[in-house]
C-alpha cells in the first residue's frame, strides 16, 4: 500500500511552484471522460466515475478539503445506485429515460440542501482544521443534489453542477491544485453540452405525445 501512495504522489510536473501529482493527472483524465460520457448518457461513466472518487478521495484528505474527501464516499455508494437505476430503466427502449425535477422533489432537494449545508459547515468549523468550511460545505451539498439528479436523468442537476463548478474553480486554485482547477472549468464545459443533449432528448420525447394528442 505504501508503495501504492509514492506512486500515485510521484510529481509529474509542476504550475506555479506547485508540484502536480500522477494521483492528480488521473483524475484529471477519469473526470474529464466521466463527464463526457454522462453528457452522452454511457452507462460506463458510473464505473469510471468511481475510480475517479477513489482518486480524489486521496487528493482531498491531503490538501485539507475533508468534505470534499468525504463527499466521494457518498459518490460512490450514489454511483452504485445510479448505475443500478440506468440499468434498470423505465422507457418504452429499456433505458432510463431523461425528465424534469417535480415541484414537490424541488421543495425537498432544497430543504435537505439547506440543513445539509449548515450540518456540514458547523461540523467542518468544529472538528476539522479546515480554513473553507462554508464554501467546502457549499460545493459538497451542491454536488450531492447535482449526482441525486444525474442518477435520476433529471435535466436540472447540469444547472446544480454548473454552480457548483463555478466555485470549486476558486477554491481547488487555492488550495494549489491547478491542475484540478483547470479540470472543473472544463467540466463546466462539459455540463453545458450534456445540459444541451438532455434538453434535445427532453423535446424529442415530448414530440410523440403531442403528435398523438
Amino acid at each position: 500500500m505504501n508503495a501504492l501512495m509514492e506512486f500515485l504522489y510521484l510529481p509529474l510536473f509542476t504550475i506555479a511552484g506547485v508540484p502536480t501529482t500522477l494521483a492528480e493527472g488521473l483524475a484529471f483524465v477519469t473526470g474529464a471522460l466521466c463527464v463526457w460520457l454522462v453528457a452522452h448518457q454511457h452507462i460506463a461513466n458510473w464505473g469510471i466515475g468511481i475510480a475517479n472518487c477513489l482518486l480524489f478521495i486521496l487528493i482531498f484528505t491531503d490538501s485539507g478539503l475533508y468534505a470534499d474527501a468525504g463527499l466521494q464516499v457518498v459518490f460512490i455508494a450514489l454511483g452504485v445506485y445510479g448505475w443500478w437505476n440506468w440499468v434498470r430503466g423505465g422507457g418504452p427502449a429499456d433505458t432510463l429515460p431523461v425528465s424534469r425535477t417535480g415541484h414537490t422533489e424541488w421543495i425537498a432537494l432544497t430543504g435537505a440542501g439547506m440543513v445539509g449545508l449548515a450540518g456540514i459547515a458547523l461540523l467542518l468549523t468544529a472538528a476539522t482544521d479546515s480554513d473553507v468550511p462554508l464554501w467546502d460545505a457549499l460545493t459538497t451539498v451542491l454536488s450531492l443534489l447535482a449526482t441525486y439528479g444525474q442518477c435520476r436523468k433529471r435535466v436540472e442537476s447540469w444547472y446544480l453542477w454548473i454552480a457548483a463548478d463555478i466555485i470549486y474553480v476558486p477554491l481547488y486554485a487555492y488550495k494549489g491544485l491547478y491542475l484540478t482547477s483547470i479540470l472543473y472549468i472544463g467540466f463546466m464545459a462539459l455540463c453545458v453540452t450534456g445540459l444541451l443533449s438532455w434538453k434535445k432528448d427532453l423535446a424529442a420525447q415530448a414530440e410523440p405525445v403531442e403528435a398523438a394528442a
